[in-house]
């Protein structure tokens, strides 16, 4: 069964607009898991434009109970004080991006050229405190042997590609999901968790949730943006029955 982890990183991004504490990300994290969510993603940036370090720590104590049913995903690059923040909160999980200076969003996965022994230390510091590690990576072989090499637990899938394939259509769309499919099946025989995130919406996501060995999908961007007009606790109910059809 394919989980939604919802991102609540936009909620943030409003509340900062003005100041304050309105919109509260706790109360929308309440209203996901109201909703059927069981998972919740943030992605705590070093400048701080939307989810804060004590976002983080007021998620975590939010979900502190839940522990065994709601998993918490902090995604983030492996820079000390992110690293820190993760080890003191131990989610069940951790998504490593990398970040490039100056970006709105995460723009590509890691390049397989970045420094092995960094990378595999920032692991091992993370396994040692109990914390599931993913890496960002994009749907290509080498990056996925590249995270398996770095002895992660799973891959994130990063699907902006797929979803300019999706609103193209035909062959472009095929041969898109086709590239992400021996990407998932090579993620499996690796021993790799297979999860996906960027982009991702309603109606692509009717083709991608077939996706071979697809463990979780992390959406933020689309299902907050649709939660402007139709609600929160709703937009993950639709989303939930997307990925769940007919349950």
């Amino acid at each position: 069964m394919v989980r939604l982890s919802v991102n609540v990183n936009k909620v943030a991004t409003l509340r900062n607009s003005r100041g304050g504490s309105v919109p509260s990300v706790v109360e929308a994290v309440r209203v996901c898991l109201a909703a059927g969510a069981p998972g919740i993603t943030v992605h705590p940036r070093a400048d701080c434009r939307h989810i804060t370090p004590q976002d983080v720590a007021d998620i975590a104590a939010e979900l502190s109970h839940l522990h065994q049913h709601i998993e918490y995903n902090l995604e983030g690059d492996p820079r000390p004080d992110f690293l820190d923040l993760v080890c003191q909160i131990r989610p069940h999980q951790c998504t490593l991006v990398p970040v490039q200076p100056g970006e709105i969003t995460s723009q590509a996965g890691w390049s397989t050229a970045t420094s092995a022994s960094e990378i595999r230390r920032v692991v091992d510091r993370l396994h040692a405190a109990g914390v599931r590690v993913s890496l960002f990576v994009d749907p290509e072989l080498p990056a996925v042997e590249w995270a398996a090499q770095m002895k992660a637990d799973r891959v994130e899938l990063y699907t902006e590609p797929y979803a300019r394939a999706f609103e193209h259509g035909g062959w472009q769309l095929e041969e898109s999901f086709q590239k992400y499919s021996r990407a998932a099946e090579m993620a499996h025989e690796l021993e790799l968790g297979v999860n996906a995130g960027h982009d991702l919406d309603l109606e692509n996501l009717l083709l991608f949730r077939t996706l071979p060995y697809l463990d979780e999908v992390s959406i933020g961007h689309a299902l907050i943006s649709r939660a402007l007009f139709a609600g929160l606790g709703k937009v993950v109910r639709e989303y939930l029955d997307v990925l769940h059809p007919g349950q």
